[in-house]
């Protein structure tokens, strides 16, 4: 009969779904008996157990849905190397009170110089407050949606994405867009104005987004679009790759003659 309440706590535990409370009731209850904690204490730290690891599996599955190639955080991010990045303006917006107004991003900048790190690192802050986010390629989200057109689930897929909080679009412009795509990848754009944030990575400056989209009437609205509510990241410097390259070389290189 001793066993019968551990049984049924156990139970009701499961039931409920506490996993952390389940799996860590004894062990916390022996330190706060040696400890001389009264019960309310010993319930207050179960359920910050509790919260603490719900909050950490939320962000886990938020960030396996967001499908980033790679999780970084802004911690990592080399700002001294790209002086030209605001970064007051990063750390505000890694905040993500931008996302609850619905304006967007977009870093600009030449390759190489961290504007996916970046966008990464701001979409992982999103995940880690609850937001559902998407990240994607331009190029990679054009083909996604011309197949979902082709297989005539498309407004299934755009509902989809009227779902996030936030919708990532890297590498604008490293691809050049048929005149269907461009015009599928603007209607995402256009659904978005005022009811979702958008953050875009380019290496080209507005007015050369023309080479990408082919036409002048979509590259002339979409700016208006993407730019009324937005925040600029200037991005340009030397590229990453190109300085870790030339010092690896610089590493391996031979020693000159012994004189």
């Amino acid at each position: 009969m001793s066993d019968r309440p551990t049984l049924l706590l156990e139970h009701h535990l499961k039931e409920l779904k506490l996993p952390s409370f389940l799996r860590e009731y004894r062990k916390m209850a022996a330190r706060c008996a040696a400890e001389g904690v009264d019960h309310p204490e010993y319930l207050f730290r179960l359920a910050e157990l509790e919260l603490i690891d719900r909050h950490q599996r939320m962000v886990e599955r938020r960030v396996r849905a967001a499908r980033f190639p790679s999780v970084k955080s802004l911690d990592t991010f080399d700002f001294p190397a790209i002086p030209s990045v605001n970064k007051q303006l990063v750390m505000e917006l890694a905040r993500c009170e931008y996302i609850e107004r619905k304006e967007n991003v977009i870093a600009v900048g030449n390759s190489g110089t961290g504007k996916t790190h970046v966008a990464l690192g701001l979409g992982l802050a999103a995940c880690q407050r609850g937001m559902p986010v998407a990240f994607t390629t331009a190029a990679g989200l054009v083909h996604e949606m011309m197949e979902a057109r082709d297989e005539r689930r498309l407004l299934n897929l755009q509902r989809q994405l009227s779902r996030l909080k936030l919708l990532i679009v890297d590498e604008l412009g490293f691809v050049p867009l048929s005149f269907t795509g461009a015009e599928l990848l603007f209607e995402v754009f256009s659904h978005r104005y005022e009811r979702g944030s958008v953050l875009v990575t380019t290496n080209l400056p507005f007015d050369e987004w023309t080479e990408v989209f082919g036409s002048e009437r979509l590259t002339g609205a979409l700016p208006d679009r993407l730019t009324h509510h937005v925040h600029i990241l200037q991005m340009n410097g030397e590229s990453y790759r190109l300085r870790h390259n030339r010092e690896n070389v610089a590493s391996q290189a031979p020693d000159g003659p012994e004189e």
